[in-house]
């Protein structure tokens, strides 16, 4: 067993009801049902830490093992039925969403949200969001988020440059604003920032964390090191999002609706090795659509590049797709398997903690405590 945040080595869970009850060798002797997992190894049900839900995405993702997807955006209708469906049935993953973005007046996602009307987007769920342009609307911003139920807030610092594009972006003072008046409410901040000096706009706002890794950062460029260390010095997480820049530097580049250019993927990865190094703590996440990278899928993915070319030991890894974003999103019941949590919980054939790509070997897969089926 890895609990979350480490190997137990061979040892009985028992499950009542939603809930893991007991974990210890000679446990299983009081339960009604077994399930043999010789040759296998039980994780907690996997988290991915940066996802976008449509219809269709919650089913998809459990498939995997993935239990919970934190979702980075999702408009008000669509969000209103992702979260009805997860709270009654349990053969789809659960979620927490930032529900609408705050970001500029034609910023990023509004051209993706006009692209992909009619196609994975029903024009009815279609709805006119918010947007900020001065600093004095923020509290009254936050507060929408709030009644719309969003979980955290997430503020877009993003002009276009990687994307090859003049895009508006949400203003300094603003995203200062934004994330003190979503502090002041209990909330935790999170930047979609994708270049070296929109993360600097995001640490100087005083974020919780930052949605990908910067991507204008030659490898080697000591700037990244730097700018690592500055994350580190003030405690912001990062989400990997290493699944998201190879899918669109790869074949299908119009799968992510133009979010980035070809070489990208490089600089990400040499930006993921200098948080690394630095001690940064690391959310693993795909920036999943319907597209690519894939719900489910798109995470297995993510955790063997983080080990391969991101430089993780498989443990490692695991911690970022399990403890680590119950962490740092504040949930609490989930992400490790021990008394008393939810009993969300993966079992696969083979050793994920000495190899990441056994992960797709899926063998049963638990979501509070119902086995799906398979």
């Amino acid at each position: 067993m890895f609990d979350g945040e480490h190997i137990r080595g061979i040892t009985d869970v028992v499950v009542e009801d939603s809930m893991v009850a007991a974990v210890g060798t000679g446990a299983g002797g009081r339960a009604d049902i077994e399930i043999d997992g010789r040759g296998g190894t039980l994780l907690p049900g996997l988290i991915d830490a940066h996802t976008h839900v449509f219809d269709g995405s919650l089913a998809e993702a459990l498939r995997y093992g993935v239990t919970t997807e934190i979702d980075m955006f999702c408009l008000p209708r669509p969000l209103a039925r992702h979260r009805r469906l997860a709270a009654v049935r349990d053969d789809v993953t659960d979620l927490r969403s930032a529900g609408t973005i705050a970001t500029a007046p034609g910023g990023h996602p509004t051209q993706l949200i006009a692209a992909l009307t009619g196609t994975v987007l029903d024009p009815g769920d279609v709805t006119e969001i918010d947007t900020v342009t001065d600093p004095a609307q923020a509290p009254a911003f936050v507060e929408a988020r709030i009644a719309e139920g969003s979980d955290f807030l997430k503020i877009v610092i993003d002009d276009g440059t990687v994307q090859g594009t003049d895009l508006p972006a949400v203003t300094p003072e603003a995203a200062a604003a934004l994330t003190a008046a979503a502090h002041d409410a209990g909330l935790r901040v999170v930047a979609h920032a994708i270049t070296a000096s929109e993360v600097a706009i995001a640490l100087d706002a005083g974020v919780d964390g930052l949605a990908h890794v910067w991507a204008d950062v030659a490898p080697d460029d000591p700037a990244s090191r730097g700018l690592a260390r500055r994350v580190r010095r003030q405690g912001v997480f990062v989400v990997t999002t290493l699944a998201y820049f190879e899918a669109i530097d790869g074949p299908h580049p119009d799968a992510a609706a133009g979010c980035a250019r070809p070489g990208h993927y490089a600089n990400a990865v040499g930006a993921l090795r200098a948080l690394h190094q630095a001690g940064v703590p690391l959310l693993a996440g795909t920036d999943a659509t319907p597209f690519a990278p894939a719900h489910g899928a798109g995470l297995h993915r993510e955790l063997v590049l983080l080990t391969g070319a991101g430089g993780l030991r498989a443990e490692e890894a695991l911690v970022a797709a399990t403890s680590a974003v119950a962490d740092r999103f504040g949930l609490c019941d989930r992400g490790r398997i021990a008394p008393g949590l939810r009993a969300d919980l993966l079992l696969v054939n083979g050793d994920p903690t000495q190899d990441v790509s056994v992960l797709g070997n899926v063998t049963a897969v638990w979501r509070r405590g119902v086995q799906q089926a398979r």
